[in-house]
């Protein structure tokens, strides 16, 4: 698969873009901001290449994987942002009172004006639901809808509630958010965050998960095989 990385915010995100159709993406974890100095990075890049972007997926809430969602939805108006609903409270129009929270843990306060009055999201990522299900009523070619159809959702809670994970069997691919990382995991210790449940999470990728799986992770090095972490 032709992906391409862009890191992006304050923490250096992993964003992706990811291909399912010959000019149609779908962006994962947009960060990009003025505070960062980046801002409309991943527009641009989109309006430079030429490809139509048909979803947003947030694999979860917090501020460093969804600062980018303004100047994605101010670019392109109809495109949907998709979240689990355990951390939907994360955007939205009362974004700043979940924000505000990790942000004080992390004494990054002064980030909370990135992260105010989110856009709000459009369609619940759900456990077990495929891509092409969980965007079935937004508008998209017929090879996009069938290149969705191979991604299915994985809810991994731990880092927070609603954490997510996307997986490709056919192309063995794993979009781990900050669940998983290479020989280590997401931290706990932030609002949602619970270490039994992010190590129940990780013992079902492993379970699910084929060995050979290139993960792709939130933050540091983008990719490394699943069963290097065994």
């Amino acid at each position: 698969m032709n992906l391409h990385l862009l890191h992006t915010g304050p923490l250096s995100v992993n964003t992706y873009i990811v291909p399912i159709s010959e000019s149609e993406v779908i962006v994962i974890d947009a960060s990009d901001c003025a505070f960062s100095r980046d801002e409309g990075s991943v527009v641009s890049y989109l309006a430079s290449n030429k490809l139509v972007p048909v979803a947003v997926l947030l694999t979860h809430g917090h501020f460093d994987h969804t600062a980018g969602l303004k100047s994605l939805k101010k670019a392109y108006p109809s495109i949907p942002i998709a979240i689990h609903n355990d951390d939907s409270a994360f955007i939205g129009k009362n974004s700043s009172v979940m924000q505000s929270r990790s942000l004080s843990q992390m004494g990054f306060e002064e980030f909370l004006p990135f992260v105010e009055q989110l856009p709000e999201p459009d369609v619940f990522l759900e456990d077990g639901k495929s891509l092409a299900d969980t965007f079935s009523s937004f508008p998209m070619s017929n090879a996009a809808k069938s290149s969705l159809a191979k991604w299915l959702i994985l809810h991994t809670p731990g880092h927070t509630e609603g954490s997510c994970c996307l997986y490709n069997e056919e192309e063995r691919i794993l979009f781990s958010g900050d669940t998983v990382f290479y020989h280590s995991w997401g931290r706990t210790d932030l609002v949602g965050g619970n270490e039994r449940k992010i190590r129940q999470s990780l013992l079902r990728i492993m379970e699910f998960c084929e060995d050979d799986t290139m993960v792709y992770s939130g933050h540091d090095g983008a990719s490394f095989v699943l069963s290097e972490n065994y």
